[in-house]
């Protein structure tokens, strides 16, 4: 008994060893240093996934209206987000903590992510087309103002499609990103992929808001797809042009050492089952103070939300005064309001990528904690803004005075300077919760990927409650956007008091400098 004894100590002994000895080297494979240029470049894909997302949103929900889906069922179709969400990015994530292909960790989820996308967006791009060779009509779209309902499930089913692409794609783009940020820290990493989702945004709402590709690309029209159909269908065909190359670039700067290279053959051997167990379990184990910031990220995207499904819409209806499926001047007003969100968005961008830089410099000056509440408040201000400006809108316009469907110039500044105005606190979203979060992963030595997917559910239950009730509620209330605006004004001003009293407090120079490891 007594030599049994010492055989396990001396076992336990050499296992404690090996661990050591694989811990360093992992620390020194997956953590290596790389220079603050190719870390940029690594993340370019953001970029380009960031271009085809800001498509959707800008353009997707006028669009469905026109194929005869209402305005309640159209943010219900938004649902397939937080699907997608709740199911795929957790589990890719978690996967890709432990991918051991030869191409590396991440980069195997994001090529096969991107792929997806590009067939989506060219599904959603010509589900008129297809709707139209299905039998919907065989009148042109200049004339025919009904329902398509075949285009309607083409689109919708391209429109999932494109939305679980989008999460297999985001979280091992961000764990990517904190594997190799190394020295230069999970802020800055964090700040680096958001200035490159700005990016995709500014061209991505230029392209929205040009309302010129059915002019460069004339044989995009046709007798199913008149001018916005072909300007929505140029703009898609480009992001997928964008979005390869992007791809290309982060594949070839993004070097990562394959996980068979730091572990031994001995953990290669996993079941599905174990993985999604593992998912379950995770939930139990969060590292501390992670719940916190699960609260606060889940209060800050149901603020936000309302604003992100029908900002495009709202400036066609509430400040153009149209309708998607009005008189053809209506119809007209509001394609003019959708292009001028669409510019709004852009601007918003533009705030977005500059603020982003400052990102890291502000919470180490103040704490993260400081800022995140800063940006609920400053969210709080321009939704009420937003409800303000719909209320000023409609009592300037009198339809039996204007002869002229359209905008008073005021309102349509004050509603453009809200849109800008928007880009920081939406700055403050896209960086400091996952910076947050990859900081206390690496205090706790969990993974990255899973983390991450964690996270990403406290993003994607606000958007199914906003899926679901911002369509009824609206239409109870006259079929506007407003009193979803004016929830999400309420709901930010409620999320910058509890970020006051409920997130961890992290020490500034630490979010500063730390690096992550592999996090296996």
């Amino acid at each position: 008994m007594e030599e049994m004894t010492e055989i396990e100590q001396g076992n336990a002994f050499d296992n404690r060893r090996d661990e050591f000895e694989m811990d360093n080297a992992r620390k020194s494979l997956v953590a290596k240093p790389i220079s603050l240029a190719r870390l940029i470049f690594a993340c370019t894909v953001a970029g380009g996934v960031q271009y085809g997302w800001a498509l959707q949103l800008s353009l997707l929900t006028p669009y469905v209206q026109t194929l005869g889906l209402s305005h309640a069922l159209s943010s219900i179709m938004w649902l397939c987000g937080p699907v997608a969400g709740f199911i795929v990015q957790p589990i890719v994530g978690m996967w890709s903590d432990r991918c051991r292909s030869r191409f590396g960790r991440r980069r195997p989820f994001i090529s096969a992510g991107c792929i997806l996308i590009c067939v989506a967006v060219t599904v959603v791009g010509f589900s008129s087309d297809i709707g139209y060779a299905l039998g919907d009509t065989t009148e042109h779209c200049s004339i025919y103002r009904g329902k398509r309902l075949r285009a309607a499930l083409i689109y919708v089913l391209g429109f999932w499609l494109l939305d679980f692409a989008n999460n297999a794609v985001q979280g091992p783009t961000r764990a990517l990103m904190a594997d190799l940020s190394s020295q230069h820290g999970t802020s800055a990493a964090n700040a680096i992929f958001a200035t490159w989702m700005a990016v995709g945004n500014i061209l991505g709402y230029s392209s929205g808001s040009s309302g010129g590709w059915h002019k460069w690309f004339p044989f995009l029209m046709t007798n199913a797809c008149c001018e916005d159909c072909a300007n929505l269908k140029g703009a898609f065909l480009v992001a997928v042009v964008i979005l390869l190359l992007c791809l290309t670039v982060s594949l070839i700067v993004a070097k990562e050492i394959p996980l068979s290279d730091i572990e031994g053959e001995d953990k290669k051997k996993e079941t599905a089952c174990g993985v999604i167990f593992e998912f379950f379990k995770a939930f139990k184990n969060l590292p501390p103070g992670m719940k916190s910031v699960l609260l606060v990220t889940a209060l800050s995207w149901l603020a936000w939300f309302p604003f992100n499904l029908y900002d495009t819409d709202w400036m066609g209806r509430e400040i153009y005064h149209g309708s998607a499926k009005g008189t053809p001047a209506e119809t007209r007003a509001y394609n003019v309001g959708v292009r001028e969100g669409a510019f709004g968005l852009l601007l918003n961008s533009i705030v977005l990528g500059i603020t982003s830089l400052l990102i890291e410099p502000l919470c180490r000056k103040f704490s993260p904690k400081f800022v995140w509440a800063l940006g609920n408040f400053s969210m709080f201000a321009c939704m009420a803004a937003v409800s303000v400006i719909s209320v000023w809108s409609v009592k300037q316009y009198n339809p039996v005075l204007h002869q002229v469907i359209t905008a008073d110039g005021h309102v349509r500044i004050a509603a453009l300077a809200v849109f800008a105005a928007l880009g920081f606190p939406l700055a403050v979203l896209y960086s400091i919760p996952f910076a947050v979060t990859a900081q206390l992963v690496l205090n706790s030595g969990g993974g990255q990927g899973l983390c991450i997917g964690v996270l990403n559910i406290s993003i994607v239950i606000p958007q199914v409650i906003i899926s679901l009730g911002a369509g009824p509620f609206d239409a109870l209330f006259g079929k506007g956007n407003m009193p979803a605006f004016a929830f999400a004004s309420a709901i930010a001003f409620l999320c910058g008091i509890v970020a006051i009293f409920m997130l961890p407090k992290l020490s500034r120079n630490k979010f500063k400098t730390s690096g992550v490891g592999g996090g296996h």
